[in-house]
């Protein structure tokens, strides 16, 4: 069936007929069972994360490098997310392409993703292709937050499809759980993700001050994944702020492999978060198939700028989402294997930073 006829039968699907334009702006086979011994219907086979292949060759092009570009001029936004796209070389046309963008509150940028940068995002997966953006907010009503920070109009005006996470019916979730997963009973992870040809993810740069420690490409998942059980009614979210919180976000990850993640670094929150904060401008785009490298590249920019608290502390590597998301197999292992490559003349300084605050 065609994806579209699809999206009109999920209950939070908004469907837009315009073209998209240029840019302007834990069982891990067999899944659960239920008290009566039935299998829950939305549990899928999935491949174990631990059997995954960490990606450990840097090299041009491959998932080790993350790409940075320093924007002089705000006006460059659009620029840079253009530069660094060049990078993948990806052709998207006749594919599924869903996209996670960073709507956690109507909270403006660097809180949540600049419209410009959205909208770059659109522009460079090009108009043959078939756009969805899924969203799913943390800090208020999804569809509210979307109307309030302009994501509505702006896809609609882009000819993409928005999904609101939290209106999809039972049978549009999937289960995904390994055995050594800290989640109780796994997660519900959404089709429209899980059936895309493309995933791609852009997050913001900023600590987090309810668990997290920092919010990027690894923490943005999380509002991928249902917030209630639609039948059981479980809060997943109370789940996730208990104990192993830093695991069950790198856990998350799993579930999913993005095309690749870009990062806008032109402000962040180097305390706080992940609504509020104390702004930096770092004035950097980075982007990277490989969401621990971009991540720990995110954290040592963090650093750079005299990040506070539990971010601050000891080698990178071992902050738990990331020192998490390498047991699994979910990228590269050390910083040694991070190549962090300038994108245009203004990036090599940062560039050379990073990569000494990565290796100290």
């Amino acid at each position: 069936m065609d994806r579209r006829k699809i999206l009109k039968t999920i209950s939070g699907a908004i469907p837009v007929s315009l073209s998209l334009s240029g840019c302007t702006g834990d069982d891990g086979d067999g899944g659960s069972e239920g008290a009566d011994g039935t299998r829950d219907p939305r549990t899928t086979p999935s491949e174990p994360p631990a059997t995954r292949t960490a990606v450990s060759t840097p090299g041009e092009g491959d998932a080790a490098s993350v790409y940075v570009y320093r924007v002089e001029d705000e006006d460059d936004r659009r620029g840079a997310i253009e530069a660094v796209l060049d990078r993948f070389e990806t052709d998207f046309a006749g594919r599924r392409v869903a996209v996670k963008a960073n709507f956690n509150s109507a909270d403006p940028f660097p809180a949540s993703t600049h419209p410009g940068t959205l909208a770059a995002l659109f522009g460079g997966i090009g108009a043959a292709a078939d756009v969805v953006l899924a969203e799913r907010s943390g800090m208020g009503d999804t569809r509210t937050v979307l109307e309030e920070t302009g994501v509505l109009d702006l896809a609609e005006a882009k000819g993409v499809d928005v999904v609101v996470l939290d209106d999809l019916e039972s049978d549009r979730w999937r289960r995904e759980d390994s055995a050594d997963s800290h989640w109780r009973d796994g997660f519900l992870f959404p089709e429209v993700f899980a059936d895309a040809d493309a995933v791609l993810q852009t997050c913001c740069l900023k600590t987090h001050r309810y668990g997290g420690h920092f919010s990027m490409s690894l923490k943005n998942s999380v509002g991928m994944v249902a917030e209630t059980d639609p039948e059981t009614d479980h809060d997943y979210m109370a789940e996730l702020h208990g104990p192993d919180q830093r695991k069950k976000i790198a856990e998350v990850n799993a579930a999913y492999d993005p095309e690749f993640v870009v990062m806008d670094g032109l402000a962040g929150f180097a305390t706080g978060g992940p609504a509020r904060g104390e702004r930096i401008e770092p004035g950097i785009v980075a982007a990277s198939r490989d969401r621990i490298a971009l991540d720990a590249v995110g954290v040592a920019v963090l650093r750079d700028y005299d990040a506070r608290d539990a971010v601050a502390d000891g080698p990178i590597f071992e902050q738990e989402q990331i020192a998490r998301a390498t047991e699994l197999g979910l990228g590269v292992t050390s910083p040694d294997d991070v190549r962090v490559v300038p994108v245009n003349e203004a990036a090599e300084g940062i560039a050379e930073t990073i990569t000494e605050r990565l290796r100290a």
